[in-house]
């Protein structure tokens, strides 16, 4: 066998390897929650755990745990992305220590304290007081690595595509975009994990999510309503992370995949 066999036998190895590496997560994530959900409904429950173990309960908190991580990563997306067009335009560089020590001040705070303060300086509590503060502490990875993307475009590409005629919008948005999107996935999937995760703290701020239960299960030492709630949190931030795998590996551009 010559050696340029040899790599082209590689190159499907290597594919197959990766699709399978793919779809281990979410079936991992599967049977934790089939496995978790069945070992629950199959014990004799009190009334106190028939009221939080039950499935129209459960699939309520993990749509509203869902909902939540929904609204982060769209503001995350509305609020990092254009910013870091803005500081990454030659008038507006200096910008970009101010946003990026901004958002460093949100990632190193503890989501725990963003939402309590958040809580104590609208003195209010429901959806939109766990969805900001969470939002403000996954800001940073998606700002960062679109900033990171955008300057990474080659600046001849750029010169070149002017030289065509194309206006700096037209730029933007069919050359440098583009471009980016691979970065801009990356960190948004690591923005996804951070928002799932520290959406178990909504329920402090009246907020719902799989929190719920893990409270629940705490408050009233009920280990079958901690471990359900722990276990479907765990879960859901697989799948939402298996999601992100997805969008980084689909919906970049096809020449750079």
């Amino acid at each position: 066998m010559t050696a340029a066999t040899a790599g082209a036998g590689e190159v499907p190895a290597e594919k197959s390897a990766a699709g399978l590496q793919l779809w281990i997560q979410p079936v991992v994530a599967v049977i934790l929650a089939a496995g978790v959900l069945g070992w629950a409904f199959s014990r004799d429950l009190t009334e106190t755990q028939t009221a939080t173990i039950n499935t129209s309960y459960i699939a309520k908190l993990v749509g509203e745990h869902l909902a939540l991580t929904a609204a982060i990563t769209a503001i995350v997306l509305i609020v990092a992305v254009p910013l870091a067009v803005l500081v990454t335009r030659r008038r507006f560089r200096w910008l970009a220590p101010v946003f990026i020590g901004v958002a460093n001040i949100g990632q190193a705070a503890p989501a725990i304290g963003l939402l309590v303060l958040f809580f104590l300086w609208t003195a209010t509590t429901g959806f939109w007081i766990g969805v900001l503060p969470i939002a403000f502490y996954s800001l940073l990875p998606v700002l960062r690595n679109s900033m990171l993307g955008l300057q990474e475009v080659d600046a001849a590409t750029i010169d070149a595509a002017k030289g065509q005629g194309m206006s700096e919008l037209r730029v933007l948005g069919q050359v440098e975009l583009p471009l980016a999107v691979p970065f801009i996935l990356a960190g948004l999937r690591t923005s996804l994990v951070l928002a799932v995760g520290t959406a178990t703290l909504c329920f402090l701020v009246n907020a719902g999510g799989l929190g719920i239960l893990i409270d629940t299960g705490y408050k009233l030492r009920d280990n079958v309503t901690l471990i359900v709630g722990a276990a479907l949190s765990v879960a859901v931030a697989l799948l939402v992370d298996w999601l992100g795998a997805l969008a980084e590996r689909y919906l970049g551009p096809k020449g750079l995949r």
